[in-house]
Order: structure tokens, then sequence, then C-alpha cells
């Protein structure tokens, strides 16, 4: 099984990274959002659609590898012999391209604009600040502060696919390490699966392989975050980077030859990430003609949402300035273009900048006064280049015994 993937002409390229310039291909073919509605209904669920084309399968394995887009897998078949091994299928991450919006259209099942987790810190109304949804901190005008409550959230966000899972007789498990079992994030977005927390490797794999046969019908969900973590802090195919690919590699094959026949694995990631050593990388905080009439940025250094009441005059200074190293869309334009799918919530539509700013090639929108932590990593993503958007799955079948 597999889907040809439409090559689209660059937009604007440096040094290899290509723009995808017809935004509304980003969902012409699956994404991420396909990937468990796809499972759900190869194990008998009639409501969930199956883009993704599966055979019917009673007991699925999904793992997914924060950080390892398509571009990077490829350029880096020799650390992931395994992995690089395996016919995949190319599917596309969604938009922004940032771990909190990935994992909402994962275990939602939806795009950005039905599920409103708009990036990696958005703007959020009801509570009147920026979160950021990985941490659950608020930043508004009084400073930061610890969210305590996900509920003004929870009634907006969509039901898990584990809900809908477990209310069809799916038996729904998360392994994944132990400390982020109790994170807003997480009670947001696993609501419905039972979680399993773990240690290392070797714990992930042996509660994977007996959560993925403790009931006729199983869906386990994995998680590895490590490599992002590598990625950002020394680069995406840094020495520290590749080795631990090698380690992530060793461990994909050990559990595909332990897990039963009869479990299918799939494995995929939530984003690719470009080195932003190679790129321009403009400081906001130092540059007034780019703050000025701005009330609040939300987004990442990829992908920047800017609230303001003069969307037009704003716009029209971050083009002037950023020239060819992005893209800057007002609100109307982004939603038009299909960035955030067909459908739009009205939650989500209020989390979306005023103004968008999409970085082009490999340059970075940083902020080093506000985010210092953030600005001075290597490894960032979160736009619409091909090294930060494509993703890659297995082409619907277990992994062969001959490759074990």
């Amino acid at each position: 099984m597999s889907f040809s993937f439409r090559a689209n002409p660059p937009h604007s390229i440096e040094r290899g990274l290509f723009v995808l310039n017809q935004h509304r291909d980003i969902y012409s073919s699956p994404t991420l959002a396909d990937v468990f509605p796809s499972v759900l209904s190869a194990a008998g669920l009639p409501d969930e659609r199956n883009e993704l084309n599966l055979p019917p399968a009673p007991r699925t394995v999904v793992l997914l590898i924060d950080g390892l887009g398509h571009e990077l897998l490829q350029r880096n078949c020799s650390s992931a012999p395994f992995l690089s091994g395996q016919p995949t299928t190319r599917i596309k991450a969604g938009f922004p391209t940032t771990t909190a919006t990935s994992l909402a259209s994962l275990c939602t099942g939806v795009p950005t604009g039905r599920h409103g987790i708009t990036g990696y810190q958005s703007y959020i109304p009801e509570i009147g600040g920026i979160l950021n949804w990985l941490q659950s901190t608020v930043r508004g005008h009084d400073g930061e502060h610890q969210l305590t409550s996900t509920t003004p959230i929870q009634a907006s966000t969509p039901r898990t696919v584990f809900v809908r899972a477990v209310a069809a007789g799916v038996s729904c498990t998360v392994v994944m390490p132990a400390h982020f079992r109790d994170s807003g994030f997480s009670r947001l977005l696993l609501n419905g699966a039972d979680f399993i927390g773990t240690h290392a490797y070797g714990d992930l794999l042996a509660e994977t392989v007996d959560a993925s046969t403790r009931a006729d019908r199983t869906l386990t969900y994995c998680y590895i975050s490590e490599l992002d973590t590598v990625g950002h802090n020394h680069g995406p195919e840094s020495l520290g980077w590749r080795t631990q690919l090698q380690l992530i590699d060793q461990f994909v094959k050990q559990l595909a030859h332990t897990l039963p026949r009869s479990v299918r694995l799939f494995v995929t990631a939530d984003h690719g990430m470009i080195d932003a050593r190679r790129g321009r990388a403009i400081d906001i905080d130092a540059e007034s003609v780019l703050t000025g009439s701005v009330r609040a940025i939300s987004g990442e250094p990829r992908c920047r949402h800017l609230h303001t009441v003069k969307p037009a005059e704003v716009a029209a200074r971050w083009t002037d300035f950023l020239a060819h190293d992005g893209q800057v869309l007002t609100r109307a334009d982004a939603i038009d273009r299909g960035l955030f799918g067909a459908h739009l919530s009205a939650t989500a539509a209020e989390r979306i900048g005023d103004v968008l700013v999409i970085a082009n090639g490999a340059t970075t929108l940083m902020r080093t006064k506000h985010e210092p932590n953030h600005s001075r990593f290597p490894g960032q993503h979160g736009g619409l280049t091909s090294n930060d958007q494509n993703l890659w799955i297995p082409g619907g079948r277990t992994f062969p015994d001959d490759d074990l």
C-alpha cells in the first residue's frame, strides 16, 4: 500500500529547504490527523474514516518519534538502517508543524482548525493571555503563572480518539515517560486511555507489548521524546542527534521483533526540524519596526502569530522587513488558503493571530528578551518547508520477518 506524493514547485529555496506554495496541498493527501481514525476503522469502528486505506487489524501499536521528519530520516539512513529500510508512505504534519499542534491532530483525529491548538503558544481569550500548551503556563500583562485548570479549554476541545475507541469496546493504552502523566496537556489529549508511565526504553518496550495484547481489540500509543530534545539543544544531524537516532532505531527493531504477529506496528513523527544556524536569525525584541502596534506575540520562532488592532499596517511593515525570508498573511488570508484545514471552529479562529508570519528556508523569528531559552536552540520547527512538514509512516503492514 502506498500513496503518491505530489511534489509542488518551490515558493523559495534556501540551502535545499523548499516551501510548499499551495497551502491546501497540506490536506489534499493524508496527514497526522488521519492516522488514528484509519487505525480505528481498521479495527472495525464504522464511524471512523480510513484515509490510509488500512486493511483490517484488531490490534495496533502507534509509536511516535518526536522530531524525526521524513527528510531527516532519508538523509540519515545510515544511522537508522531498520527504519529507513521499511517501505513508507509520506504523510504531512498539518500546520503549524509543532509538537502541541501535531499531537492534538493525532489524538483528536482532526486538523488544527477544529481542535484549536494553534501553535506552541496560543493566545486564549477566555483566560486572557498566551498559553504555552506543553508547559501549561500563561503569560499575561501581570507576568507568567501556572495554569491550574484545563476546564475552560477542555470544553472547546473535540473528544479524543481514545474516548471514541473505548466507547466502541477498544482497549486504549498510552505508554510514555512517567513525568508526562499529570501534565495539563496530557489530561487534555490523552483523556480516555489508560496511562502507563515508563522510565527507560526497556520498560517502554515491555509495557507496550503487554498493553497491545491485553484485549481482543487494542490501540496502544507510545511516544519517544529524546530525539527532539537533542535536536533542539545540539541541532538536527549533530553527532548527539545521530547517536540518539541509532538508539531509537535499535529500539524499534527490537519492538517489531518482540510484538506478536497479531499486532500491527506503525511508526511516525510529529514534525521535522531545521538547523537555525544555516539561516537568518531575526530578533523580534530588538526591532521596534516589528513590535509597533503589536499587543501580543504567540507561536514560536518558525511561525509567529501577531495580535494587533492594526493588521494591515503591521503586515505591511513585516513584509518589507522580511523580504524573501518569510510569508506574511492576515488571519483571513491564512484561513482562506486552508492552512488550518477546511473547517474552522469559532474558538480556533479566535486563537489565530491577526497577522501570521511563517519563516522561509532556515529563517527564525526569535525573541531573546521574552523567550531566552527557546531563542538559543539551534534546532527549530513550525514552518511549511519540507523539512518541517513531511512525515512518514510504514506502508500499512507489519514489519517483515526478514528485516528483524
